[in-house]
């Protein structure tokens, strides 16, 4: 840096003078401390008062409604931090929907039916030695009943201190008695359209609880399960076919040729499956096998009288898991396959019929042996296969609903699954053991797996074959024409707007591949299956009057009037009590759930279909589904617009939260420790639509955040002290870099905008932080600090930058109110003080079309290029101590570029700098000047500013001292001075 002379004194020839007093220096009680744990409840206390929700409503009458439709949590807990992310996640909704100008209701809601609850009042049961199923049905109902009414009302203040708004005062309720009357009618709509039917399939069974489970009550975990490999012995071809196959088919009849030694004989062979559900192979009826799969007859070199038939490209894997050698004598084909005839290998114990084998497409060669175990009593795809080719009849039910088995099943009575603790029993031992005395067992060993478990008790499920209540999926749909109901649910998708979009390609699998809706459960708490079949005939009573009295009853006396009343109070005088059963199984839960469109939108006039559904990604099978299903089986239609998933909430370390890793994070203690606003703008921060990690070191990130958020909202506060609308300046008389600001305003409008439409929360913080935080206070409010604090009250620079401060002040409290909604409304109260006003109120500022300056806006970013070379080199300057202050320094700026140069033009470049003086040369400038690799054509020569310091502003000017009545102040600060002075 040159040595240039430079003037060190400061002291005022006018003895004694403190310009302190002549400074417009911030003024704001708003606190750097944000204080949230202990405010927050105080705007909570404030928005009651003022009935905040009730005024939204009325103030948004007659406006484009938006309706998100609440998924309803279980009311069986204090909330978790999934709870936390998505109620807030909704709160960002409805509010950012409010303030732009849309009539954005939102009516909170709770799960209250169901094994969740019933499982808490089943345990409160063990833990005092109490068998709930001695328990007087009704009693039992009442007391899940107040467990659920309980933790509603804890819940409810739990997510309203998070700041989320609705009609907490009027939430919904699944076990409210208006709500069991709906869930009665919507289930009758079912029952009257002929889609209802009673049937035997075998679906997922929780042995702990007693009781099948849907889908959505079903988690994933490792499970180590038993193997084994077991020998079905060929006893001949199929019968009905033998005569008209063999004589047509020499081949055929070769292999099934009389003489048992001839090697390429399949007679005496043994057909060997592979499954990982020993305890299943008592109710084997069938073989499956692909006719894409080629088969081998082999011998095995240690016995070459026993032959085995496996997929040949799995022999090697047999050979390995056997101990077995062995010798591949031929290759079967499809249809010689598909005519074999096998014995059970407990065959002469009480399994004295065929093993046929049937071709299935769900047969592959990525394990076992090629061919698959069928007990179609015990799997989906087994009982499919069965259907299709003998029908319903003769499916064995074999097990209990406590994993027991019957005591018709030969050799196996009384054996036991699973313990009633959900731990392995001793069915798989005595099945293996069984095998290995009847010599049908080639092989054993044991596979860990993923394998379903009931997501409440996380004990392993079983496949168990049980007479359920069903809605057929391809029964017509009258409200859709006729149209087939899962034709209708296919259609429907692709209406949907799906956010992200992959999820309609999730859900469309789900519903194209998925077997019939299982709509009944054995258990206690819940809305009853209403209705009644005749004892003789089997028919299901379907009488809208019947109907109307069930409906009736439940409205005035919840879901109890069902088991309470004596039938006839149903039946009336048109039927015999005594000729109808009257059903007891309990509705799944998620038909409670799939049915809030009706009792929640419909019932109580809100538009529908919703505009959006929002919930965790595990909902497409679950409540997206069961909603989706019940509207499209009733009214022919989704009971949605859009859908709108969340992931799961991870530690920081991406692991699952569990209380034995002791990483758990409740939002309580968070909210305790820091404030809901914190949680807020964590989630709003947050790639919510992926799986996304929270822990201590992200919430002080947030914190961290925060602060700087707040300390712009400070800034802002402290410089609009006593602005009114006589100080505003046109955008006309604007300087350039306010007009800037206020393109940029126009731009983040559209930007906040899009965002909040398309719910990309995390671009509307990121945006706006980056705004205030680097184009705000690192740049605008660090060049405009000198005209705030220094200009006189008039100068048009000062008033354009408290216009445009106030225009910020607008935006900026809006568009960030919808996520940090305890510290805005603090904000904006802070500088309009009322008893009965609201920031959330507001709606988003209308931006004058005049603010948009594309040219302007391409202009500033060339001069913000050149300026981050300038301070560039002052704070090298600053750094080797050869200044302290960048008011010190006069850098001399070459410029080589035209597009710079031409930028540049009416641009005060110390202005810009922050530097006292400042000279922009055209040229390359010195080989030794400072410069940035990545913003070619600048070169900065660091220099010493000349003159005297002024004693107000700090400048150092040579005009300092040129005002006879200020002669240590700079010209302009001598009249701001003046203007003072006079207004004294």
């Amino acid at each position: 840096m040159s040595t240039d002379t430079t003037s060190k004194d400061t002291t005022s020839e006018e003895a004694g003078r403190d310009y302190r007093d002549t400074l417009f220096l911030p003024k704001t009680d708003f606190p750097m401390k944000a204080g949230l744990p202990a405010r927050e409840p105080e705007w909570l206390a404030r928005w009651e008062k003022l009935d905040l929700y009730r005024r939204l409503r009325e103030s948004a009458k007659g406006r484009e409604t938006f309706i998100l439709h609440d998924g309803p949590p279980y009311a069986n807990g204090n909330i978790h931090i999934g709870h936390a992310l998505n109620k807030i996640l909704k709160d960002i909704v409805v509010r950012s929907q409010q303030m732009m100008g849309k009539d954005a209701a939102y009516v909170p809601g709770w799960d209250c039916h169901g094994l969740p609850i019933e499982w808490q009042i089943e345990e409160k049961y063990r833990k005092k030695g109490l068998n709930k199923d001695e328990v007087p049905a009704l009693e039992f109902r009442r007391e899940c009943r107040d467990f659920a009414q309980h933790w509603v009302d804890v819940q409810r203040e739990e997510f309203k201190r998070l700041g989320v708004s609705g009609e907490w005062d009027n939430p919904y309720l699944t076990m409210s008695f208006d709500a069991e009357a709906k869930i009665v009618e919507e289930f009758q709509k079912f029952l009257m359209n002929g889609s209802l039917y009673r049937g035997s399939k075998p679906v997922m069974w929780s042995v702990v609880e007693k009781t099948a489970l849907a889908e959505a009550e079903v988690e994933y975990h490792d499970h180590v399960s038993h193997t084994i490999w077991v020998k079905f012995p060929v006893i001949r071809f199929n019968k009905a076919l033998e005569k008209k196959v063999i004589k047509n088919n020499q081949k055929l009849a070769d292999a099934f040729q009389s003489d048992a030694n001839t090697s390429s004989s399949v007679e005496g062979a043994s057909v060997v499956i592979w499954t990982t559900t020993p305890w299943t192979i008592p109710a084997n009826r069938a073989i499956s096998f692909s006719p894409k799969i080629d088969y081998v007859l082999c011998e095995v070199v240690s016995d070459s009288s026993e032959k085995l038939i496996v997929a040949d490209n799995l022999r090697a894997d047999i050979e390995k898991n056997s101990g077995v050698q062995l010798t591949p004598v031929r290759l079967l084909d499809a249809e010689e396959v598909g005519q074999l005839v096998c014995a059970h290998p407990f065959a002469g114990q009480g399994y004295d019929f065929d093993v046929p084998l049937l071709a299935g497409d769900h047969v592959t060669e990525e394990a076992g042996t090629g061919f698959v175990h069928t007990a179609p009593g015990h799997g989906q795809d087994d009982y499919i296969i069965w259907v299709e080719n003998f029908g319903s009849k003769d499916i064995p039910d074999t097990v209990n609903e406590e994993g027991v088995y019957y005591d018709h099943v030969p050799l196996f009575a009384g054996k036991f699954v699973l313990t009633r603790q959900g731990k392995e029993g001793n069915a798989n031992a005595a099945v293996i053991e069984e095998l290995e005395k009847a010599g049908a067992l080639l092989a054993k060993g044991k596979l860990t797996h993923s394998y379903p478990h009931s997501w409440r008790s996380k004990a392993p499920l079983i496949f168990r074959n049980t007479p359920q209540w069903f809605v057929a999926m391809d029964a017509k749909i009258e409200a859709a024409g006729g149209k087939a109901f899962r034709d209708v649910a296919l259609e429907e998708i692709d209406k949907v707007r799906w956010v992200p979009a992959r999820n309609r390609n999730r859900i469309h699998s789900m519903v194209e591949g998925r077997p019939d809706w299982v709509l009944s459960r054995q258990r206690a708490w819940g809305v009853p299956l209403t209705l009644f079949v005749n004892t003789k005939t089997g028919e299901l009573l379907r009488d809208e009057k019947v109907n109307a009295r069930i409906v009736e009853a439940v409205a005035k006396e919840g879901a109890d009037a069902w088991f309470e009343r004596p039938a006839s109070d149903f039946l009336g005088n048109d039927y015999n009590e005594a000729d109808y059963e009257r059903v007891t199984d309990i509705l799944d839960v998620w038909f409670d759930s799939g049915s809030t469109h009706a009792f929640v939108l419909e019932a109580r006039g809100i538009p529908s279909p919703a505009d959006l559904y929002l919930e965790g990604s595990d909902q497409h099978r679950g409540w997206f589904q069961s909603s989706l299903l019940e509207s499209c089986g009733t009214r022919g239609r989704a009971p949605y617009k859009q859908v709108l998933t969340h992931g799961f909430t991870m530690d920081e370390k991406g692991r699952k939260m569990s209380k034995s890793l002791g990483n758990v994070i409740a939002p309580q203690k968070i909210v305790e420790q820091n404030g809901a606003d914190i949680l807020r703008l964590w989630v709003a921060n947050t790639d919510y639509w992926e799986d996304h990690n929270i822990g201590n070191d992200i919430i002080k990130s947030n914190v961290e955040a925060y602060r700087k958020l707040r300390n712009t909202f400070r800034y802002l506060l402290g410089n609009l002290e006593g602005f009114t609308d006589a100080e505003r300046v046109t955008i006309g008389d604007m300087p350039e870099l306010e007009r800037v600001i206020l393109h940029r305003l126009a731009e983040l409008d559209d930007l906040v905008r899009k965002a909040y439409a398309d719910y990309d929360f995390k671009r509307v913080a990121h945006t706006l932080s980056n705004f205030m935080n680097v184009e705000l206070s690192a740049f605008y409010f660090d060049i405009r600090k000198d005209a705030l604090y220094c200009d006189a009250p008039s100068a048009i620079r000062r008033r354009a930058c408290r216009t445009v401060l106030d225009h910020l002040f607008s935006c900026l409290t809006a568009w960030l109110a919808p996520v940090l909604c305890f510290t805005v409304e603090e904000v904006w109260l802070s500088r309009f003080p009322s008893e009965t006003d609201s920031v959330h109120l507001r709606t988003f500022p209308e931006i004058p079309a005049e603010w948009r300056n594309e040219a302007l806006s391409e202009k500033w970013k060339k001069v913000r290029e050149l300026r981050r070379v300038v301070t560039g080199a002052l704070e090298v300057e600053r750094r080797e101590k050869r200044i302290g202050a960048s008011l010190e320094a006069a850098p001399e700026v070459f410029v080589s570029r035209p597009d710079l140069m031409e930028a540049m033009k009416g641009v005060d470049l110390a202005e810009i700098a922050i530097t006292s003086q400042a000279k922009l040369t055209e040229g390359e400038g010195p080989a030794d000047a400072w410069r940035l690799d990545d913003v070619p054509g600048v070169a900065v020569v660091p220099k010493l500013a000349e003159g005297r310091k002024c004693a107000r502003s700090w400048r150092i000017l040579p005009e300092v001292g040129s005002d006879p009545d200020y002669p240590d102040l700079s010209l302009r600060d001598a009249a701001a001075v003046r203007e003072y002075d006079a207004q004294r």
